[in-house]
């Protein structure tokens, strides 16, 4: 029995999982009162964000190259795309918040004093909701994939 497939789907659970989590500290910690400690909390949070997506990626691929399926299954299945085109968008959706991080942390570190303007505040919390809400497509995707869906 091949364990190659089995290492690599294990992985990629474990990590789509801690994204997911990720997301989810993202969201909590996104609030009124934002000290410096916080913000320093929140851009270290996006930093091993930005490293699980990049392992994702690499995992993914290597499912799609050394898999069992192979890679036909996933080149010709629309569900794979459509799932590769809701991780994008939550890609995409991230970027917002990750330079506010980086722009906030560094206001708090020259500034003790510096507060998140509100507006800042309600616009990134929205960002991360709708990271959130497409990131729950992603294992619909996933599921309706593994029944056969798409191919």
């Amino acid at each position: 029995m091949d364990t190659t497939d089995l290492v690599l789907a294990i992985l990629h659970h474990v990590l789509v999982f801690s994204l997911a989590g990720i997301i989810g500290a993202e969201f909590v910690l996104i609030r009124g009162d934002m000290p410096a400690a916080t913000l320093k909390r929140l851009a270290g949070i996006d930093r091993h964000y930005g490293i699980i997506a990049a392992l994702i990626i690499i995992v993914g691929i290597g499912r799609v190259v050394w898999g069992l399926k192979g890679w036909e299954f996933y080149v010709h299945n629309w569900v794979f795309w459509a799932k590769m085109a809701a991780f994008g968008i939550v890609g995409l959706l991230s970027i917002v918040p990750t330079v506010r991080f980086i722009s906030w942390n560094r206001q708090a570190r020259a500034n003790p004093s510096f507060g998140v303007p509100s507006s800042e505040l309600a616009s990134v919390k929205t960002f991360i909701r709708a990271e959130a809400f497409v990131f729950l497509l992603i294992p619909v995707f996933a599921a309706a994939m593994a029944r056969g869906y798409g191919y």
